[in-house]
């Protein structure tokens, strides 16, 4: 029971809002001790824990590259890479983004993009530097709406487009949940029966896609009429 002390370390920690990081260490030390480890062998547990789990760092890794290259004009080259594409529109593009995310995750690949390492870097300014052709300068609240749709392009995309992959967790929370009230399926049936929640949902997003061409559009000819 005394390996147990580590639990009430982090609920003490966190309800007197000290450092995360700092409770942390402290209960790992004291699920240490009282598992009866010497100071060196908890260091050494610890270490080979984070080494196991060392995928989860890659992130601390991608961020700081994403900001170097915002810094050195990825932004800026996005913007001027689709200004010049023929016929592209900012709904166009993220309705090409919004089949692009659900085919990736539909065979498993859903941290190929989003939000923090395509959204914010490339998608969004890209969409708003085709919305500015389409409707001239955007102010404040329009480009906050531009960045939104193409945040839940995103959103969009992998929520409905991951269920088709067999080994998502969602799948298997789905027929476990399931299999609690006696209906028992095969994760294969899910996957199927979540293409044509998938199609419609890029139906109902691509409309509301194009529906933001037409806003655009609509704005730029009254600007036009003045």
């Amino acid at each position: 029971m005394l390996v147990l002390a580590g639990i009430a370390v982090i609920v003490l920690g966190f309800l007197l809002r000290f450092n995360p990081l700092l409770v942390i260490a402290v209960s790992a030390a004291v699920t240490g001790w009282a598992a009866g480890l010497s100071p060196l062998a908890i260091l050494a547990a610890i270490g080979k824990a984070f080494n196991g789990v060392r995928y989860v760092s890659i992130i601390w890794i991608i961020l700081p590259v994403i900001g170097l290259l915002e810094r050195y004009g990825l932004q800026e080259r996005a913007r001027i890479f689709v200004a010049g594409l023929a016929r592209a529109t900012a709904g166009r593009l993220l309705i090409v983004y919004l089949l692009f995310r659900q085919i990736t995750a539909a065979i498993g690949l859903n941290s190929i993009a989003g939000p923090a390492h395509t959204v914010r870097p490339l998608v969004a300014p890209m969409a708003e530097a085709l919305a500015e052709t389409q409707a001239g300068p955007l102010d404040d609240g329009q480009r906050e709406h531009i960045r939104a749709m193409a945040a839940a392009t995103d959103n969009v995309g992998v929520f409905f487009g991951e269920d088709i992959f067999l080994a998502i967790g969602s799948v298997l929370l789905i027929k476990g949940l399931l299999e609690q009230f006696g209906i028992v399926l095969q994760p294969f049936s899910l996957s199927l029966w979540a293409i044509p929640s998938a199609i419609a949902a890029f139906l109902i997003h691509g409309a509301r896609l194009l529906w933001l061409d037409r806003r655009l559009g609509r704005q730029m000819a009254r600007r036009a009429a003045r």
